[in-house]
């Protein structure tokens, strides 16, 4: 006789509007080889070290056992870290965990797509901010080089449960490149991806709306998809005049804010629990467990930071005197 199916067990962690959290993103260090005008990387670790691998292995046994379902690791650069690939297989091993995934410039993707497989990695997000050589390093910095980028993607290619392109719009940069990085991703089995510039470094936002409005005068056809991946991303399905059609997703945290359904916490490289991205607030989980903390008291606070946690982001009000914290070590 055929047992029953369990269903699993409803996340338990909530916030104080009572959003259930189930999607913790790590990051894995502040360090970044690459220079991104966006982003505000370091040269630097935390004063106090990063959290060790036992460390992380540790809270994502914690968070799994309070109802996370997903981790991402990310960074600044989370590839710069050499126990990354062991440090996915950990997450990937910890019970209750049911997908773990990584973002990354792609600068040592061709060489870890293979190790990354084999630790469990089932998701992938990679930077891909322009297609022309030429403005990469006006993006970038001199050390991104977009032949290692593409060939990183290239490896990925049909190899993951999900491969994303991710692409931050910005004036004068790349929002002639929307149509290009669309069929780029689509080449490859890829979903392309648009975000809106958030106010971390400065920067002229380009609205969602103008993307739409871009990809119609490249000759897409755009209708709303009811398509949610674990992110804030909403999707478009898009039609090429040639009847190719796939998905596009769009992150507008600045003009359409996504918070109402957030599901999201995060850690940060310094062990730094943050409850919200455009939040200013963060709970130091590494000097909890360095100062003997059992699991108990790491998750009561945990807790009490989730019901600290605002109804939504400010990030539209950076200009009126809110200072976020770094970008870096955050995410996104």
């Amino acid at each position: 006789m055929q047992a029953p199916a369990c269903s699993a067990p409803q996340p338990s962690l909530h916030d104080a509007q009572g959003r259930a959290i189930a999607y913790l993103r790590v990051a894995l260090t502040d360090r970044c080889n690459f220079r991104c005008t966006y982003c505000s990387p370091s040269d630097n670790e935390p004063p106090e070290g990063l959290l060790t691998r036992p460390e992380l292995a540790r809270l994502f046994a914690l968070f799994a056992s309070a109802g996370v379902r997903r981790i991402r690791l990310t960074g600044g650069e989370p590839t710069l870290r050499r126990d990354v690939v062991e440090i996915v297989r950990d997450a990937a091993a910890t019970p209750g965990i049911e997908d773990v995934a990584l973002t990354t410039n792609g600068h040592r993707l061709d060489e870890l797509v293979g190790p990354l497989l084999e630790a469990g990695l089932g998701s992938l997000n990679v930077s891909l901010d322009t297609l022309v050589p030429e403005k990469l390093p006006g993006v970038s910095g001199r050390g991104a080089r977009l032949d290692r980028i593409l060939a990183g993607i290239d490896a990925a290619a049909g190899r993951f449960r999900s491969l994303k392109l991710n692409t931050v719009v910005m004036r004068g940069v790349n929002e002639d490149e929307l149509a290009a990085l669309v069929r780029h991703a689509w080449d490859r089995g890829a979903l392309p991806r648009f975000i809106e510039q958030m106010p971390f470094t400065g920067g002229e936002v380009v609205p969602l709306a103008e993307v739409r409005a871009r990809l119609v005068a490249a000759g897409f056809s755009l209708r709303p998809d009811p398509f949610r991946g674990w992110g804030p991303a909403r999707h478009v399905r898009a039609t090429e005049p040639g009847g190719r059609e796939g998905l596009i997703g769009l992150i507008g945290a600045m003009t359409e804010n996504f918070c109402e359904d957030c599901n999201r916490a995060r850690v940060a490289a310094d062990g730094g629990f943050q409850a919200c991205l455009g939040g200013t607030e963060r709970l130091s989980l590494r000097d909890l467990m360095r100062g003997g903390a059992p699991d108990a008291a790491l998750a009561l606070a945990v807790r009490g930071a989730l019901l600290r946690k605002a109804p939504r982001h400010r990030m539209d009000e950076a200009g009126s005197g809110l200072v976020l914290l770094p970008m870096r070590g955050i995410g996104g």
